[in-house]
């Protein structure tokens, strides 16, 4: 085919040569893997094609030709003149975008090629992006998918991807958001788009790439090295080729990187093509219909399986007996011979289901049986039903056209009159092939009237021929000659220009005429559908016989959605070792296409099956989930008991299948699982442990769901195993973990391993399933790490429609009960490993009663350690909790080992216990001194036990000093007395003397001694608030490691991280403390560091705890509950403050680390910003629409758009020429601007035209290497531009950054040359450029984009940079410098003292602050307010704080005010979050919902990022920007109360956003609620009402209600407020701006308690002054007599 290329006609030898040219100007010898993937022509094809014209044909094609040696390459290859490039493009809403395309001129590859396309896209959900072109002029085929459609609505949550359009040549790139990665990028090679040629290709993050088939992949991740694999449907023998097999799947899924991060791509296309691997690439051809890709994005491989069965459907639920062991062969001869098989497999306790093939037929008719050979097979089903056993029969699709022995063959008749034939291309004449019966005719499934005939012939054929489930087969559909009986036509469907690389090269081989017609269009198009279609139709035919009960479809050709209706088996595999390994990854890579029921045929298909072959197989497939044994015509026989009743492989059998038979309530609960949540059944081991590489190219072993580890053994020699890094029991104890392992398998076993932190349901197992479902359930628990476990049970009649119950088994609760078991089911036994001693007692309670377990019910392994509980009589259904106590119960464990890849080895190599607790350090006695202002105690370091890390020096002498600073606070601190360790530069406000009066204390403190620890006790109620009196107390050079027990479960603090619930949740949980250019998300640490937290003890008095360190961290939560501490250096400084009341904490906190700043009135105004202002007329058209809608609106920002090149101090002249006289102009109306400064300095510009960098190098205030390893900046790249460059925004990111973006220096700002060097520059901005009124400071964490510096070598010791103990950090396996300094640079300190920014890095953006406050007020001569995005204890004094670059998403909502509630008790008050979000289109009605909760932030902005449409108030139309309005102007009436709240936090330091339980601390119903909260689409929200008088707010009534949640109606133009009894809030009357309703006269809002009294106070002065006078006023209403506000 590749001979019938078009014609050139004017493109010649050396026009191509010069076009290849600028594209290989940078290329090595064989081939660049950004710009060179093939697209099609290979050499060997073109060898064979054009002999020495090879050359000449490619550059015929205006493509370039560039020979190499390296095996597979492409030698042909296209240059930039090929593709399209876009004409229009629009984008009618936020989720869609469409675009014209246009061939661009260069020679056709194969004709035909179609000129103007149509690009659609869609961003379907969340995770799920389509985008689909074809033809812009015709239609052309599309695939008829009965379940693929698209959403009913938008996506209401942050998109996790993003498109990205390239105009010429056309691409498209498709980005992760978060963290960006770019997944999918298309313009390495241009689409390609004729009649019968489609080629598009992608460039991908990484080589992790599973699926395409059906083909025999040897491994389970493929090999990139440019392997090509067709796929079209083809009866063909699984034999280890390339070949194209039974089933069709376009549909890969690539892991990205040990994050776990996933994407899936399917391409929804029937037609012939073939997909090329490359290495991080692919290259689809299809012949044929059109480009409809779907882009699946997910945080783990398993979330993507979830994705694609949430887009194809997801997997049918089989009926329990399916999972039973199964019996086939093809031709068992007679049904006398087919009993004999079937009772001596009784006898040994074997099978469950048994097969016929289509030897019980009548000549290999479908819908007849051999009236002599099987003329009892109608009474078989109920021979087989009395044994408690099921019978499958096999369909083939093809009718024979010959009468039967005794007359006519009535299907065949039936089947003419109704035409339901495939048919010549004249659509009206049955095509004739031939398949098992000979001559045959096919029925087209696709047209509804084969539909009726094929369920009403399989509904008489089972009034005949009773069956309990249908196997279909040949469905490929397969033809024994070529295309028909008369051959097939020479046109362009049956010889197109291009032909795949499938087997044969010929499009009709052993398959129908591609012209051939369906119903639902050209076989050429629907020929993979085949089998689809099939099963559509089976699927209605086994619900028409069988009704309620679900049965089961079982088919050799699949297509994506065949899962939903039907189960698969691998196809017809050979007795051999290659055969039963290879099965492994088919199986894996159909539980990736969403078809779970999966297996293959256990000893092979073809040939005779050696005893050890077959042994093996029986094991390793007694873990297929479809588990059959079948072979061939005229083989020996291998069902199990043809090998002898005792033979080792009838043992080993039935050993293995007894423990399949004993878990069938674990396997049918993830077959549960996989119907209700799409997850895998036989499970990758990379699915599970995604974080560890090795995992990933794992094949010869699999799991069932998460907990169960087959390893069988698939080659004659022992098995060599992968462990992956988890607790594992032998299920006949692993000891090792994350190694590779020889199991040493003996004959009769196999490896099989439960997984710590599993709960299996199981059973006790017999003959059938039918009797297995009879005996009492029990459950296996195996504990993990942390000693826990959890599981799952779905349970039903196992055979009707419909989900009926489901179990969660942790604490035997039942979420849904709708089904009463026959059998009266009980649990009976439960099995716990892995615990660690004889329990004390067992108790069992249903709720009502509680009962202790007997003596001889109880029994304990201390070997195994294995607890067993027995004779339970635990009703299925109802709630039970087991608890037990063992004797050990005080006994708390602490991590010693917190890395990944934790052994028992490893663990005593550190000196600590694998099991018992160790104490590291005890006191130095008698060095213990007590004074009456403190205690010193002296440390050594139990040499005992070995260093816990090489790498990491372990400091044998430590000194504590405890300090009582007053009567509630204290300080302990635990360092190095011989050798002076960096210690945290922050001044912090203690107390003069420390309190010597012992009864003026709130607290008294305790040393305990083995292990050493300080109890901190709170006096009045004797609670321990702190006790680090347990194991684990580690102080090395780069690992300090400390835990505590904590008094209570309520925990509030550690930042910056997003947390989905202000209480964290203590159920080990792990935060890494790190600051970093980070958008929030879970668990990734993010701009600050504040190791603070907030305790709530019993008697519900709260603590506050900070540990002063600037290191890297971590702090893990144990549900003890008891909290760690892990840091890479510094020392152990903690400071505790007493309460007791939360609010009292943050006044004494914020007493210690700095007051808040008290910030200008103006400043409490609502703000707008964009990153993406084009120019200042566009700013200026906003704020006259703003004017114009008479929204209150006080301050206007301006992004790095406003600079040259992104330069700090600089102006964009071109742009935005007339800012200054704008910002003029809007200053005298009243209005305030801000403009962003990043702290990183342009340093490539000419030599006095760039003062900023000039004056900064000149004054060595620039971040150097220490002096020892070279004198030079540590240079870094952020968003300055190198100058004279044009920016091409259509590469990926890395690359700009690369070629287009500047080196940049950092300013050290500890040095106080820096601080005067920072305050001219911002000086001569004010006084030369631009006036502004307040400093937005940025990218200060510091952030980079290169990692540590430019050439990312970092000199100096690289411990620092990645350390023997790495937190949790996000992108941790890239070290600690990624996106920012490398840790050896060298900072100093105001006082000299030379430092690492190892130890500083955390303060970088603190170091920024105070400058650039104190800058603000000399240039200014005001107070104004700086706005800083990265903190750190105490950053509050100079700055507010937004929560960093969130998303457009309902989410986000919440979780706003759960960050300014953690800022306020940080001691940042002034602190909001970007309204409607900065990444991602808003959406109307969540903005809406935004605007009116960011009125009521007290930093009120709305931001959002370049490229995204407008969010402002007024971008929505009049309705938006009126809810806007109203709801802002109750923020400025109220602005006079927020102002006084302001200078309380500044004068008290009191909180502003403040948590219920800080005024209601003693209601514990606020401990666990919020009572803000928005929802899409809600119009009614439930709150929770303190105990307290409340009155609406818009109305003046009093709430009736209190102490307890309410629904409140919240319509789309109003947000609940209510003010509290007893309080008096000031206000005024607003104005557009706070310059003009500061003019207003003052009023007050009196809402009277219960007892008629009511106070409040009135803060006020110029509003901006610097220690000017001001007016401080109280008021108080008492006794006053009235029912409303």
């Amino acid at each position: 085919s590749l001979s019938q290329l078009s014609e050139s006609t004017d493109v010649t030898e050396e026009m191509a040569d010069n076009d290849c040219l600028s594209e290989m100007s940078d290329i090595p010898s064989n081939y660049d893997e950004d710009q060179l993937y093939t697209v099609k022509v290979i050499n060997d094809f073109l060898d064979v094609t054009f002999g020495r014209k090879v050359e000449q044909k490619c550059l015929e094609r205006a493509c370039c030709w560039s020979p190499v040696d390296e095996a597979n390459v492409p030698w042909c290859f296209f240059s930039k003149n090929h593709g399209y490039s876009v004409v229009s493009e629009s984008q009618p809403d936020s989720t869609h975008i469409e675009a014209r395309l246009t061939r661009m001129d260069a020679p056709s590859l194969f004709g035909a090629d179609i000129k103007e396309l149509i690009f659609y896209a869609e961003m379907q959900t969340e995770n799920r992006l389509r985008f689909k072109i074809t033809d812009a002029n015709q239609a052309r085929f599309e695939v008829p998918h009965e379940h693929v459609q698209a959403p009913s609505s938008p996506p209401t949550g942050p998109l996790k991807y993003r498109l990205e359009l390239i105009q010429k040549p056309f691409g498209l790139k498709v980005w992760r958001t978060s963290p960006e990665k770019l997944l999918f990028d298309t313009t390495i090679g241009p689409l390609v788009f004729a009649d019968q040629y489609l080629q598009l290709s992608a460039k991908l993050p990484s080589h992790n790439i599973y699926g395409l088939g059906e083909h025999v992949h040897q491994t389970f991740r493929h090999d990139t090295n440019w392997r090509t694999w067709p796929i079209f449907t083809r009866d063909s023998f699984p034999n280890g080729g390339t070949h194209n097999l039974y089933g069709h799947y376009p549909y890969f899924t690539c892991l990205e990187n040990e994050s776990g991060q996933s994407f899936g791509v399917f391409l929804m296309n029937s037609n012939a093509m073939e997909v090329t691997i490359q290495p991080a690439a692919i290259t689809y051809r299809t012949i044929g219909g059109v480009l409809d890709f779907y882009i699946l994005v997910g945080d783990t491989p398993e979330a993507v399986v979830d994705e694609f069965t949430q887009l194809i459907g997801r997997p049918f639920i089989p009926p329990y007996w399916s999972l039973g062991f199964q019996l086939s062969r093809w031709d068992y001869g007679s049904l006398d011979e087919l009993k004999k098989v079937v009772e001596r497999n009784r006898q040994i306790g074997l099978p469950d289901v048994q097969y016929t093939d289509i030897d019980y037929m009548e000549d290999k008719k479908i819908f007849t049986y051999d009236m002599e050979k099987f003329k009892e097979l109608p009474q078989f089903a109920d021979y087989m039903h009395e044994n408690g056993q099921k019978y499958i029969v096999i369909l083939d699709p093809a009718v024979s056209t010959g009468k039967r022995l005794n007359g006519p063959y009535e299907a065949l008749d039936r089947g003419h009159a109704a035409k339901v034939w495939v048919t010549e291309p004249d659509g009206n004449t049955p095509l004739i092939g031939e398949v098992w019966p000979g001559e045959t005719v096919f029925p087209d499934y696709t047209n509804q009237a084969c539909v009726d005939w094929w369920v009403d012939e399989i509904s008489r054929f089972h009034k005949e021929v009773k069956h309990d489930a249908l196997w279909i087969d040949m469905n490929e559909v397969a033809n024994f000659v070529q295309g028909s009986s008369k051959g097939c036509a020479e046109n362009k469907l049956n010889y197109p220009p291009f032909t795949p690389r499938i087997l044969d090269n010929l499009m009709y081989s052993k398959t129908l005429c591609m012209d051939a017609k369906h119903k639902w269009g050209n076989h050429y198009d629907v020929h993979s559908l085949y089998g689809y279609s099939m099963v559509l139709a089976t699927e209605k035919a086994s619900r028409e016989v069988f009704k309620t009960n679900r049965s089961m479809v079982f088919t050799r050709s699949s297509f994506p959605g065949v899962g939903k209706y039907a189960g698969h088996w691998l196809g017809d595999n050979a007795a051999n070792w290659n055969d039963i390994k290879w099965a492994i990854p088919g199986m894996l890579e159909f539980n990736l296409f969403g078809v779970p029921y999966i297996g293959a045929d256990i000893c092979g298909f073809f040939d005779d099956s050696p005893e050890e072959l077959c042994r093996r197989w029986m094991q390793v497939g007694a873990f297929y989930p479809f588990s059959r044994n079948h072979n061939a015509q005229g083989y020996k026989d291998q069902d199990p008991a043809a090998y002898g009743a005792d033979s080792l492989l009838v043992k080993t059998s039935k050993h293995y299948l007894n423990i399949r038979y004993t878990l069938l309530p674990y396997l049918y609960t993830l077959f549960y699982k996989a119907h209700v949540n799409g997850e895998t059944v036989l499970r990758p081991m990379m699915h599970e442990f995604y974080s560890d590489s090795e995992t990933w190219g794992v094949h010869n072993q699999f799991l069932w769901g998460a907990h169960l580890l087959i390893t069988p053994v698939l080659d004659p020699v022992s098995e060599h195993a992968y462990i992956p890094d988890a607790i594992w029991y032998d299920f006949e104890k692993i000891t090792d973990r994350k190694e590779k392992v020889n199991l040493n398998l003996p004959a009769d076993k196999l490896g099989l391993h439960l997984r710590g932190g599993a709960i299996l349901p199981a059973q006790r197992p017999d003959i059938t399933t039918t009797y297995s479902r009879r005996h009492p359930m029990r459950l296996i628990i195996a504990l993990d790490d942390n000693n826990a476990a959890s599981g799952e049970l779905f349970w039903d009649d196992g055979e009707s429609r419909g989900i009926l119950e489901e179990l969660d088994v942790l604490t035997m609760h039942v979420t849904h009960n709708g089904y009463t078991d026959p059998n009266n089911l009980k649990f009976e036994n439960i099995t716990v490993m892995g615990v660690t001693g004889a329990p004390v007692s067992v108790l069992v309670s249903d709720g009502t009663t509680t009962n202790a377990l007997t003596e001889s019910q109880v029994n304990y392994d201390s070997t195994r350690k294995v607890l067993y509980l027995r004779n339970l009589e635990l009703e299925l259904g109802k709630n039970y909790t087991v608890n037990w106590q063992d004797k050990y119960r005080n006994s708390r464990h602490f991590d010693c080992y917190p890395e990944a890849g934790s052994d028992q080895a490893k663990c005593e190599a550190r000196g600590c216990i694998w099991e018992v607790r160790e104490r590291r350090y005890s006191i130095s006695d008698p060095n213990v001194v007590e004074t009456a202002s403190g205690i010193t105690v002296d440390l050594e370091r139990n040499t005992a036990f070995p260093s816990q890390r090489s790498q990491s020096r372990d400091i044998s002498k430590l000194r504590v000093e405890i300090t009582y600073l007053s009567g509630k606070s204290l300080r302990w601190k635990i360092f190095d007395p011989s050798n002076a360790r960096y210690e945290v530069p922050l001044p912090l406000d203690l107390p003069a003397m420390p309190e010597t009066e012992e009864n003026n204390r709130l607290y008294r403190v305790q040393i305990n001694n083995k292990p050493f620890g300080i109890q901190v006790i709170r006096k009045d109620t004797e609670e321990i608030i702190w006790d680090s009196a347990v194991p684990g107390l580690t102080f090395s050079d780069q690992l300090l490691e400390i835990s505590t027990l904590l008094p209570s479960n309520y925990v509030y603090g550690f930042g910056e991280t997003e947390h989905p619930i202000y209480k964290h949740d203590l159920n080990y949980h792990k935060y890494g403390l790190f600051t970093k250019d980070q958008p929030p998300g879970h668990k990734l640490n993010s701009y600050g560091v504040h190791p603070f937290y907030m305790g709530l003890e019993k008697s519900k008095y709260a603590h506050g705890v900070l540990l002063l360190n600037s290191n890297a961290m971590d702090v893990t939560f144990l549900p003890t509950p008891a909290l760690t501490y892990r840091t890479v250096g510094g020392i152990l400084d903690f400071y505790m403050v007493m309460g007791p009341t939360p609010e009292a904490v943050v006044q004494q906190y914020t007493e210690m680390i700095g007051r808040p700043v008290l910030p200008a009135y103006w400043s409490l105004g609502f703000q707008l910003c964009r990153y993406g202002y084009s120019n200042d007329a566009e700013i200026a058209d906003l704020y006259r629409d703003m004017k114009a809608a008479k929204i209150p609106y006080d301050v206007q920002y301006a992004d790095i758009d406003y600079m040259e090149r992104q330069m700090d101090f600089t102006l964009d002249k071109v742009n935005f020429k007339g800012l200054p006289a704008l910002v003029d102009n809007m200053r005298a109306e009243g209005m305030r601007f801000i403009f962003i400064l990043d702290p990183a300095i342009a340093a490539n510009e000419t030599k006095g035209s760039y003062p900023a960098f000039d004056t900064g190098f000149e004054t060595d205030i620039f971040i150097k290497w220490p002096p020892e390893l070279s004198n030079d900046i540590v240079w870094g790249k952020v968003w300055p531009d190198y100058p004279n460059i044009t920016v091409d925004n259509s590469l990926d990111w890395d690359t700009q950054v690369e070629l287009f973006r500047a080196f940049v220096a950092f300013p050290d700002f500890f040095k106080s040359s820096t601080a005067e060097w920072w305050a001219q520059q911002i000086k001569d901005f004010y006084n030369n450029v631009m006036k502004f009124d307040g400093l937005w400071i940025d990218m200060n964490e510091p952030a980079s984009f290169v990692h540590g510096t430019v050439g990312e070598k970092c000199l100096g010791d690289p411990a620092l940079e990645n350390p023997p103990y790495m937190p949790p950090l996000e992108s941790m396996h890239r070290g600690l410098n990624h996106k920012t300094l490398c840790m050896n640079s060298e900072q100093i300190l105001a006082d000299g003292t030379r430092v690492k920014h190892y130890d500083v890095h955390n303060l970088y953006g603190w170091s920024h602050t105070k400058p650039t406050y104190d800058a603000l007020l000399s240039a200014t001569e005001k107070r104004g307010v700086v706005v800083t995005r990265s903190t750190y204890p105490s950053s509050g004094r100079w700055a507010g704080h937004w929560l960093g670059d969130n998303y457009s998403a309902w989410d986000q909502l919440l979780k706003s005010i759960i960050g300014m509630m953690e800022f306020s008790i940080f001691g940042i008050p002034y602190t909001g979050a970007d309204i409607c979000g900065f990444f991602n289109p808003a959406q109307y009605e969540m903005c809406l919902r935004w605007m009116q909760l960011g009125a009521f932030y007290p930093f009120s902005r709305n931001h959002n990022t370049i490229n995204m449409p407008r969010q402002d108030p007024v971008a929505w139309g009049p309705e938006f920007a009126a809810i806007s309005r109203d709801v802002l102007n109750i923020r400025y009436t109220l602005l006079p109360y927020l102002n006084t709240l302001m200078y309380e936090a500044h004068a008290h330091g009191n909180t502003v956003v403040r948590p219920l339980l800080h005024e209601c601390f003693y209601d514990c119903c606020l401990l666990i609620c919020h009572l803000f909260c928005f929802v899409k689409g809600v119009s009614v929200v439930r709150g929770y009402v303190p105990n307290a008088r409340w009155y609406d707010y818009h109305t003046g009534e009093v709430v009736g209600v209190r102490g307890q949640f309410m629904n409140m109606d919240t319509p789309l133009s109003k947000i609940n407020l209510h003010v509290r009894g007893g309080h008096i809030l000031p206000w005024q009357k607003p104005e557009n701006n706070t310059h003009y309703s500061r003019l207003n006269p003052l009023g007050l809002l009196v809402a009277l308690d219960d007892g008629g009294s009511a106070h409040g106070s009135l803060f006020w002065d110029d509003g901006e002054g610097i220690g000017k006078l001001c007016m401080f006023v109280s008021v108080c209403v008492q006794e006053w007599e009235s029912r409303g506000m």
